[in-house]
């Protein structure tokens, strides 16, 4: 969709972009963290599966095409949280709108600019995506290499058709299961906020930011910040 070149050109001084040596400690981390996570939290996730296969009809596992590093596509696992077949068409609206900053935000504190009663999402999915539990299998992805523990959180085709050509700057980077504009912001900043945060990221990134990251993924993650 975008070439490396392109992307590159949008990015940073050459002086800055990420270093061999860093994207390799990077790799080590991220299939390290995976594969341990993937093997600690195996019981977590078959109940998780019985759960969502008990809730509402269909497979618990929910595949979708994702805009990964310079705009390649790849398949993205998460864990089924909306009913069989649901249609796209909400979400897709309420992306035009927030994009172009046409989301006023909500009467809601925790997560203003999050797409509220979304009747697509199933009893349980409310939860799974407020815990931020449907993320676990994208451990699948980040073994496959899609995508890293930390980076900007992976687009759908049409999010991405709309970017400015600042926002491509995100592509610069594999995708993550947890990113800048997760800990810092999440559902509770405007869209353009959120791109700032990721391109900041981009520019600024380094295993010591990506440590950092992560310890505040954790307590980001349990307070369900920006989730609800």
């Amino acid at each position: 969709m975008f070439s490396e070149q392109a992307v590159n050109d949008l990015a940073v001084p050459r002086s800055t972009r990420a270093t061999r040596t860093y994207l390799v400690s990077k790799r080590v981390l991220d299939l390290a963290a995976a594969c341990v996570g993937l093997l600690v939290l195996s019981p977590v996730l078959a109940v998780l599966a019985i759960l969502i296969r008990r809730d509402s009809e269909g497979p618990a596992l929910f595949r979708q095409t994702r805009i990964g590093r310079y705009g390649k596509p790849f398949t993205c696992y998460k864990f089924r949280t909306m009913y069989q077949n649901a249609d796209e068409q909400t979400h897709r609206a309420y992306i035009e709108a927030y994009s172009k900053g046409q989301v006023a935000a909500a009467n809601n504190p925790a997560a203003p600019f999050k797409l509220e009663r979304d009747p697509r999402i199933t009893p349980l999915g409310h939860f799974l995506r407020r815990s931020s539990l449907d993320e676990l299998p994208q451990l699948i992805n980040v073994i496959k290499g899609d995508m890293s523990l930390v980076g900007p959180r992976p687009d759908v085709a049409y999010s991405v058709a709309l970017y400015k050509d600042w926002h491509k700057l995100r592509l610069a980077t594999q995708p993550g299961l947890t990113g800048l504009w997760q800990v810092k912001g999440r559902g509770r900043v405007s869209y353009e906020e959120g791109m700032r945060l990721d391109c900041e990221y981009v520019q600024q990134q380094c295993l010591r930011l990506d440590v950092q990251i992560l310890l505040q993924t954790i307590p980001a993650v349990l307070s369900m910040r920006g989730a609800a």
